[in-house]
């Protein structure tokens, strides 16, 4: 029975050191006002160890204060795209994390409201 469930089991991605991954944002805390609005994956976080069949250590962001170690199942391989319309562009990459709150830079104010006692700015 054990020979069974170990068939299902094994890095079925073919998951190594040094590959590029994309981190899937299940249990990353973010301030975003729902999970719909949030991002689903950060991506290019690297393979460091290998710690057991089904969890990686990745080398994140120095900024980022979370646990290096994560399931396989919250990893997915990152393949290089077909064309160069698909590349990302830098402005996407994931926020800086500074004591648990996103901090993105702000290129200019567009415009804002205030409804009840909160105030709404639109970014660039």
């Amino acid at each position: 029975m054990k020979k069974q469930f170990d068939k299902k089991r094994r890095n079925p991605q073919g998951l190594k050191v040094g590959d590029n991954m994309w981190l899937k944002a299940k249990n990353i805390y973010s301030k975003q006002p729902s999970k719909k609005l949030g991002q689903k994956r950060y991506i290019f976080f690297k393979i460091s160890k290998d710690i057991s069949q089904e969890a990686f250590q990745i080398k994140l962001l120095e900024r980022w204060m979370i646990h290096n170690v994560f399931n396989e199942d919250l990893l997915t391989l990152c393949k290089e795209p077909y064309f160069k319309e698909q590349h990302m562009d830098p402005a996407s990459l994931p926020p800086e994390i500074i004591n648990k709150e996103e901090e993105y830079e702000v290129k200019e104010v567009k415009n804002y409201r205030k409804q009840e006692h909160n105030t709404y700015f639109l970014v660039h």
